[in-house]
């Protein structure tokens, strides 16, 4: 059964009883049962876990984009309704200007608003007459991140947003992300396997077992963010090790 409970000011609520595919040689295969957990409004939470555990397709059932599940889930609301997801992959529209495509994701009301501070604090100012086509991929990541944010979301979904990036770009567009969720807050839920890049934006990290998934623990980083530099990440690492040994 599906049901999805009406948006409400409780926080994001996920209970998925079971989620099943069936594989191309015909056997079922279960990726999720049993995966319960919430996160408070406001909140930037992660989803960690082994490649191949369900934690996309988590997502997936919480964006409404895969119905065929057993439980319920139920969405924040802080006034808006809206979502907002960015995936691994920008999905950024061709034949659109960087400014363009993140306008046409703002309800027609709102296709003049302002966004030079959001473009600013992103980096992508001197780029908004460019083309998705005339960007690397760093820079029309942190477009698809402006398009998110300029819809100012009830809960902003991230897909590994990072992923395939060098370290390096991958570590300033982390930073560009908790500026601007720091400055804008709202709901996250973020999947990721990389331990240092949940230690570094979270405030609590869902940590899920091996397929099915269920939740194997809640790890909190209580430490503010401005103060998670590279030793502090090293420490809360040795601490989220003691906690759950068996975790990369």
């Amino acid at each position: 059964m599906n049901d999805m409970q009406p948006a409400g000011v409780a926080p994001l609520k996920v209970d998925i009883a079971e989620k099943t595919f069936r594989s191309a040689e015909g056997v079922m295969i279960d990726v999720l049962r049993g995966l319960s957990f919430e996160v408070r409004q406001g909140e930037f939470a992660c989803l960690l876990g082994p490649s191949g555990c369900g934690k996309t397709t988590t997502l997936r059932i919480l964006l409404g984009l895969d119905r065929q599940f057993s439980g319920s889930y139920q969405l924040p609301e802080d006034g808006s309704n809206r979502v907002a997801a960015v995936f691994q992959e920008p999905v950024l529209l061709p034949w659109r200007t960087v400014e363009q495509n993140v306008r046409l994701a703002l309800a027609p009301r709102l296709r003049d608003k302002d966004l030079d501070w959001l473009f600013d604090v992103l980096g992508l100012s001197a780029m908004r007459s460019l083309y998705p086509s005339e960007l690397s991929l760093g820079l029309a990541r942190r477009a698809a991140l402006a398009r998110a944010f300029a819809t100012e979301p009830s809960v902003l979904f991230l897909d590994e947003p990072f992923a395939s990036l060098d370290e390096r770009t991958a570590d300033r567009l982390r930073r560009l992300l908790a500026t601007v969720w720091e400055a804008r807050p709202t709901t996250v839920l973020m999947v990721t396997h990389n331990l240092r890049e949940a230690l570094l934006l979270a405030d609590r990290i869902i940590v899920l077992t091996p397929r099915p998934a269920q939740v194997h623990g809640i790890f909190d980083v209580r430490l503010s963010r401005d103060l998670r530099d590279a030793p502090a990440v090293d420490d809360l690492l040795l601490d989220f090790h003691q906690r759950f040994p068996d975790t990369v």
